[in-house]
């Protein structure tokens, strides 16, 4: 059994991991010969994976709840009982649960540990020599309905799920009282055992939606209901705004012409965007011989998500990021203090080649327009260029209407055992001058340890859609190791050479990615400005075709003031014979 507490929402994850119980226990009394996986605390819920005697169907799912609510009406005790390990593999092996035996012969020979991830820790404590079995058990009675092989911790009682108050030994008595939880059993899927699908047997899985109240399960269940409707890979097909072709590769969208009126015009506001600010447009190629991404690290970090391309003499790679281009485009010229910062924009695509089961639609593909940017700077301008950077982003999401919620994620490195480039006191230096930047320009931002790009911090903007679902989109990345790994230098006051430091920028991240969260954001209501088609003529007999051609030729000269300052109408005739009544309602 394994839990995963959220420390900022403590008694809520409790309450979710021993609910988890419960649906087991529920699951048991339905089918008695069922054989017990595990059943973490997840996002709004939690799981139980089983083996069954038969496939549930949806139906299932209303027996189970009915019997757990049976249970929230008893009185129902967790009761810990801490044994020995080899005591804990007679136990449950006698009980015919040949996963928790195999559990517990891991912790026997390796150690919790060395497990994998998902269970490492979980159900026992690693440097203790028994672990604990947890019996759902009723007080009136005696009867014990489930026995669990877990760590805990959980509620004292079913009561406090009922929203009464925990008794005097509840784990949860420090963070309130009185915190009752509403339900739904969710879905069925498939899992794999330890998520081997190639070595272990398939089981069941039973997801459950968790909540304080009914009030806040409905708010949840209706935006999810709102999200579904809003899901941009179908709107996207009915607007046609993009195309996925079997033919052409998962991963890989085909934006057809009303998808590409979005997307040009995103691309333009993020230009006239940078322009004012010292921006200079570059392209480069897709792709680079493989010793420029050896030189920068990125061979070494990506391995199997890199595209590998076979000339007739030499070995090339699709580009994964523009950057190392980028420093080649610094590397050709001879600048000087009096030049810094220099800002290069490049809206490009790159190429990752990321597992076919992560892909979806828009916002996971494996050709990746970055609204790229990159500058290269002195120390003393990190917290100016940063600055500028900031208002870019601002403007952009106030027009998006995604300004009104959001957080700086401020990533650096943390005693994880990653793998990061560059020496120490760069890596200071580096955490110094953006977490300095971000209180210069007043930013809400956190400390996150261990969420750093593999090669500097970052600051990372996390916006909420019309949804409240959480993106991260924009990203100001601080970056003293490709500078070095490029030996790159401009001439300082006294006529030496000195290193440059690098700030990687995107306002978007990805266009491919934010039209999809747009899509989804607007529910396919684009605002004026960025609709794909903003007025429609219909016509309502062949009399009126010349008064038609006059309001053509009006839209066609006529540029409308938007946040793109001026740019053309995008308009379509329909002049078919049908009457207007049909029109207006297709």
């Amino acid at each position: 059994m394994s839990i995963s507490i959220n420390t900022t929402n403590f008694a809520l994850d409790v309450k979710r991991h021993s609910f988890a119980h419960i649906l087991a226990a529920a699951v048991q009394e339905l089918f008695p010969e069922a054989q017990f996986g595990v059943g973490p605390v997840i996002e709004n819920g939690c799981y139980y994976d089983f083996i069954l005697p038969r496939t549930l169907i949806p139906e299932d799912l209303n027996l189970i709840e009915e019997k757990i609510k049976e249970m929230f009406e008893r009185d129902l005790a967790f009761k810990r009982q801490d044994v020995s390990i080899q005591e804990a593999i007679t136990f449950f092996a006698d009980r015919n649960q040949p996963l928790k035996v195999e559990l517990l012969n891991d912790i026997k020979s390796k150690g919790t540990t060395k497990l994998d991830e998902a269970h490492a820790g979980i159900i026992a404590d690693p440097k203790s020599s028994t672990v604990s079995i947890y019996r759902l058990v009723d007080e009136q009675t005696g009867e014990v309905l489930f026995e669990d092989l877990c760590k805990g911790p959980h509620v004292g009682s079913v009561k406090e799920l009922n929203g009464l108050e925990p008794g005097p030994n509840s784990p949860i008595i420090k963070d309130g009282v009185g915190l009752p939880i509403d339900f739904k059993l969710d879905k069925i899927s498939g899992a794999y055992w330890r998520g081997d699908q190639q070595r272990n047997i398939q089981m069941q899985r039973i997801y459950a939606l968790i909540f304080e109240n009914d009030e806040v399960l409905g708010e949840f269940l209706y935006q999810r209901n709102e999200a579904k409707k809003r899901d941009h890979r179908l709107l996207g097909q009915q607007m046609k705004l993009f195309t996925i072709s079997d033919l052409v590769g998962a991963g890989l969208p085909l934006i057809q012409p009303k998808g590409m009126v979005i997307r040009k015009r995103l691309e333009d506001y993020l230009w006239q965007l940078h322009k004012n600010h010292g921006y200079h447009r570059v392209w480069t190629p897709h792709i680079a011989k493989v010793d420029l991404y050896e030189t920068s690290g990125h061979a070494a970090k990506f391995g199997d998500e890199l595209f590998r391309v076979q000339g007739k003499e030499e070995k090339f790679i699709m580009k994964p990021m523009n950057c190392p281009h980028h420093m080649q485009i610094f590397a050709d010229n001879q600048f000087s203090y009096r030049d810094m910062p220099v800002r290069y924009f490049e809206p490009a695509t790159v190429y990752r080649d990321e597992k076919s089961g992560q892909l979806s639609g828009l916002t996971r593909v494996r050709a990746i327009t970055q609204d790229d940017g990159h500058l290269f700077c002195r120390t003393s301008q990190i917290g100016e260029e940063v600055g500028a950077i900031v208002k870019i982003i601002k403007e952009f999401y106030e027009t998006m209407g995604m300004m009104t919620d959001y957080w700086v994620s401020l990533s650096v490195r943390g005693d994880d055992g990653k793998a990061y480039l560059g020496a120490d006191d760069v890596w200071i230096q580096a955490e110094k001058a953006l977490e300095e930047a971000a209180k210069e320009n007043r930013l809400p931002y956190k400390r996150i340890e261990g969420e750093a790009a593999f090669y500097g911090p970052k600051l990372d903007f996390m916006f909420k859609d019309v949804l409240g679902r959480e993106w991260q989109l924009a990203t100001i990345q601080c970056d003293f190791n490709l500078p070095e790994r490029f030996t790159l230098s401009y001439i300082n006051e006294t006529g030496e050479k000195e290193q440059p430091v690098v700030i990687h920028r995107a306002i978007c991240g990805s266009l491919e990615r934010f039209m999809g969260i747009l899509i989804e954001h607007f529910g396919g209501r684009f605002p004026f400005w960025l609709a794909p088609e903003q007025v429609r003529v219909l016509t309502i007999n062949d009399k009126v075709n010349d008064y038609v051609s006059k309001i053509k030729n009006i839209l066609e000269t006529t540029d409308i003031d938007t946040p793109l300052k001026h740019n053309s109408i995008e308009f379509s005739i329909d002049d078919r014979s049908e009457s207007l009544g049909k029109k207006i309602r297709e």
